[in-house]
């Protein structure tokens, strides 16, 4: 009996570090969201469109185009931080899983070689059929089925061209883990 008692803890006790050496061994990389609203956005349509100094290469919005710009500010260690780009909008949807049709484009400035963002048009898209109990709607924001996640990088702002009534939700986030290595 006593010798069961004692294969039955040293087999628990062996699975636990098992079960933890592997659960180390494969953890990925954690993002933490950062809450501090460290980016500005300006948007610029056909009529109000002002070339600013940093942006004057990029093309001025076409009409039902919004151009939007984000600049981010100047971090130490940029190379730990990373922004989340969510483009959509914000409608009144039921219960129902709600997206988007659009398709975002990565364009390049021809004779400078920077990169900006354009999405052409959106529409409804695709929905759950579920059977809504509550009939009364809320605002949501529904994204198109594209997002983008892109290096942080200060020197150069990142320049959107969408249709109007478009929105753009940008998140900030960091590593907090360090490298593990294979040899």
């Amino acid at each position: 009996m006593k010798l069961n008692t004692l294969l039955s803890a040293a087999a628990l006790s062996l699975a636990l570090s098992i079960s933890s050496f592997n659960a180390m061994a494969m953890s990925s990389p954690q993002l933490i969201g950062l809450d501090t609203p460290m980016i500005s956005i300006q948007r610029f349509g056909q009529t109000d469109y002002s070339p600013q100094e940093v942006t004057k290469m990029f093309p001025a919005p076409s009409a039902g185009i919004v151009q939007h710009i984000l600049t981010l500010p100047k971090l130490e260690n940029e190379d730990d931080y990373m922004i989340e780009i969510q483009i959509g909008q914000t409608k009144m949807v039921d219960c129902n899983k709600h997206r988007l049709n659009g398709e975002l484009k990565e364009r390049t400035v021809e004779g400078w070689g920077y990169n900006y963002y354009q999405v052409d048009e959106i529409s409804a898209g695709p929905s759950t059929m579920m059977a809504c109990s509550d009939t009364a709607k809320q605002s949501a924001f529904i994204q198109i089925p594209d997002e983008l996640i892109l290096r942080y990088d200060n020197r150069l702002p990142k320049v959107f061209y969408l249709p109007e009534g478009t929105e753009i939700r940008v998140r900030t986030w960091k590593v907090d883990s360090t490298y593990q290595y294979s040899k």
